[in-house]
C-alpha cells in the first residue's frame, strides 16, 4: 500500500513520487500552451525567450485574446481547431515558472498531460525541434520548477538553441539575444511552431512536426522564395504513449566539418 501526502499542488506519495496521471475523461478539456521565458523588454529576444516568442506568435496568428494578467503571468484564450486552448506566459522569472504553471492548472482543473511547455533546449542543435512526453527537467531550470509543482507528466516541445561548449558558459549563453545569423531559422521554426498549433493541440505530434519540417526545410520546386507551407494532408491522430517519447524536426545542417566532429564528444 502507497501512502499518499498533499503538497500545495496537489497529492503525491509519500516517497516523494508523483502518481501517474488519471485517464482522460470522455468530455474535452482544455488545453494549456506554456511558453518559458523571463518577462521584461531586456530579456524578450534572448535564447532562453524562444518559449514566450512561440505562445506569442500562436495567438498573432490564431486570433486569441488580447494577453491579460493572471495566474502570476499573462494568458491568452482562443481556440486551435476544435480545442480550446489557454496559452500562459509565466511573469515569475524561469526559475519560479511552475507557480504560475500550477496555479492555471488547479483553477482549470486540468491533469498534468493537459498541458504542453514550449522551452529553449541547449542539447539541441539550432534549427532542431523535438517534442517529448514526459521524462525528466535535464536540469532546465524552468522545467524544474515545473516539475515541483505538477509533476512530470506533462508534454514538451524542445526548442533548440545550440550549446556554447562548457557548461559553465550556458547561463550566459540562454540570457544572451539570438544572433543575427539566427534570424532566418528562428523566424522559420516560429511560423512553423504556429502553422502546426492546430495538430499539437490535438495530440497529432507527427502532423506538428510535419507543419515544422516544411517550414525549416521546404521542398525545392522552381527555383522561387520560401512561400507559405503546404498543408500536411489530414491524419488520425495517433494515440499518445504513457512513457516517455520524443519526435524530431530539423533545420538542413550547415555546421562544418570541424563542428560536427566536435558536436560528437559533446
Amino acid at each position: 500500500m502507497h501512502l499518499m501526502e498533499r503538497g500545495p499542488s496537489g497529492p503525491r506519495f509519500a516517497s516523494g513520487h508523483w502518481p501517474c496521471p488519471t485517464p482522460r475523461a470522455s468530455f474535452a478539456r482544455m488545453k494549456l500552451f506554456v511558453g518559458l521565458g523571463n518577462p521584461g523588454a531586456k530579456y524578450a529576444r534572448n535564447r532562453h525567450n524562444i518559449g514566450f516568442m512561440a505562445v506569442d506568435r500562436i495567438a498573432e496568428d490564431h486570433g486569441f485574446s488580447p494577453w491579460r494578467a493572471k495566474f502570476q503571468g499573462e494568458v491568452a484564450e482562443g481556440r486551435l481547431g476544435h480545442e480550446k486552448v489557454l496559452l500562459l506566459k509565466p511573469a515569475t522569472f524561469m526559475n519560479l515558472s511552475g507557480q504560475s504553471v500550477g496555479e492555471a492548472m488547479r483553477f482549470h482543473k486540468l491533469d498534468s498531460t493537459d498541458i504542453t511547455v514550449f522551452h529553449d533546449e541547449i542539447d539541441l542543435a539550432p534549427g532542431r525541434l523535438k517534442t517529448k512526453a514526459g521524462g525528466g527537467h535535464a536540469g532546465h531550470n524552468g522545467l524544474r520548477s515545473i516539475h515541483q509543482h505538477v509533476g512530470p507528466h506533462y508534454d514538451r516541445v524542445r526548442m533548440g538553441v545550440g550549446h556554447p561548449g562548457h557548461k559553465d558558459k550556458v547561463p550566459g549563453y540562454v540570457l544572451k539575444d539570438f544572433a543575427k545569423a539566427d534570424e532566418d531559422w528562428l523566424d522559420d521554426m516560429l511560423r512553423g511552431v504556429s502553422d502546426g498549433a492546430v495538430a499539437l493541440a490535438a495530440g497529432d505530434d507527427a502532423r506538428f512536426l510535419n507543419a515544422v519540417a516544411l517550414r525549416l526545410n521546404p521542398p525545392r520546386s522552381g527555383g522561387g522564395s520560401k512561400g507559405p507551407a503546404t498543408k500536411p494532408a489530414p491524419a488520425e491522430p495517433a494515440p499518445k504513449a504513457s512513457a516517455v517519447t520524443e519526435s524530431v524536426a530539423e533545420a538542413p545542417d550547415n555546421r562544418s566539418a570541424l563542428q560536427k566532429l566536435a558536436d560528437r564528444f559533446r
